[in-house]
């Protein structure tokens, strides 16, 4: 699980540092502020570290097996033109520094690179032992429809796809579960297939389909797409990707869901903390924001620890506010056109 996360000159930010919680992780601010990329960061060195270390035979972290799997892993997954327009642009040759701690003992890294870098990262601190579990990245759009021949294809040919779409069908197409599902697995997906009334299976065709009781199974492709991406966490959590510990990654949750199927991301959300697992999820919702703070008041839920990050803009930059509660970041004034919309909302039918 992630700690802390420093950066300098990296892509929009100049410097940065985010303390994260065990729980749940929101990251809220518009459009072009690097939501995203604060979350494709730990995701590219988790999972660099995780592929490396789960490999048969494989030996603790040695800086130069780390410096390569970490430049492969960030230009697969950011799928820049070369490593180094990850580094802050700037007049003059900037260099960009990254240093995480993660919260398993003897676990963290530092590395950098510079903007005439093309391929190569520098490692100045490496971890003493690989992370013990693959991290989950959910790109904005479900990936059950895309699905069918995808991993092969991507494999093979140059696709406009970045890593995470790859990752993530992969988990998506492990075997689910076997035997009954334990309590803290069935706490999770049993909430999921009520609200998608129904099971999602991968056929020997290779395609998902939704079994519904007493319909039969549909296809993916003529499922509603708000079915469709909380199906797609029903799948990881039914193949143990996700539920049980482990760190979800969740671009922007909330996109192509209604305000009642958010409402049920927000408790599966929740309910994943509960079980142990790290989310960090960005958004710029209003809606799934005041969700999330209603169930977090509700007992069940009093365990979970939140972290809250606020993404401005400041000149070229971009400055990030944190705070344990969502008050310390005033995500009012980041996403006052919700509001603004309401005020001419009323004003138009006065």
């Amino acid at each position: 699980m992630l700690h802390s996360l420093e950066i300098t000159n990296f892509t929009a930010f100049r410097h940065a540092e985010l303390q994260f919680s065990p729980s749940l992780n929101v990251i809220v601010g518009g459009n072009g502020l690097g939501k995203t990329h604060l979350l494709k960061l730990p995701y590219a060195v988790m999972a660099a570290s995780a592929v490396e270390g789960a490999k048969p035979n494989a030996r603790g972290p040695t800086k130069a097996v780390l410096q390569r799997r970490l430049a492969e892993k960030l230009i697969g997954v950011f799928r820049p033109d070369s490593l180094g327009r990850l580094a802050k642009r700037r007049q003059g040759r900037e260099r960009c520094t990254v240093a995480f701690k993660f919260r398993k003992r003897d676990t963290s890294i530092s590395f950098a690179f510079a903007t005439q870098n093309k391929s190569e990262v520098d490692i100045t601190r490496e971890s003493q032992e690989w992370c013990d579990r693959v991290p989950v990245f959910l790109p904005t759009r479900e990936l059950l429809t895309l699905y069918p021949d995808f991993i092969s294809a991507y494999n093979t040919r140059d696709l406009p796809f970045d890593d995470t779409w790859r990752d993530t069908c992969q988990l998506l197409g492990s075997s689910t579960l076997k035997g009954a599902r334990p309590g803290i697995i069935s706490n999770i997906l049993d909430p999921l297939e009520q609200a998608i009334r129904g099971r999602v299976n991968l056929e020997s065709s290779g395609r998902f389909y939704l079994k519904q009781e007493g319909i039969g199974k549909m296809e993916m492709p003529l499922i509603a797409d708000g079915w469709r991406k909380l199906g797609m966490l029903a799948r990881l959590v039914a193949v143990g990707a996700v539920g049980d510990g482990g760190c979800l990654f969740w671009d922007e949750p909330e996109a192509n869901l209604n305000p009642t199927l958010i409402r049920e991301l927000a408790a599966a959300i929740l309910r994943l903390c509960r079980a142990g697992t790290q989310v960090v999820a960005a958004t710029h919702n209003l809606f799934l924001l005041r969700e999330l703070e209603i169930l977090l008041r509700e007992s069940r839920f009093r365990e979970v620890r939140q972290r809250y990050f606020a993404l401005r803009r400041e000149g070229d930059d971009v400055e990030v506010a944190q705070g344990d509660e969502i008050d310390d970041i005033n995500p009012l004034l980041l996403l006052d056109e919700d509001l603004k919309q309401s005020d001419r909302f009323m004003e138009a039918f006065q």
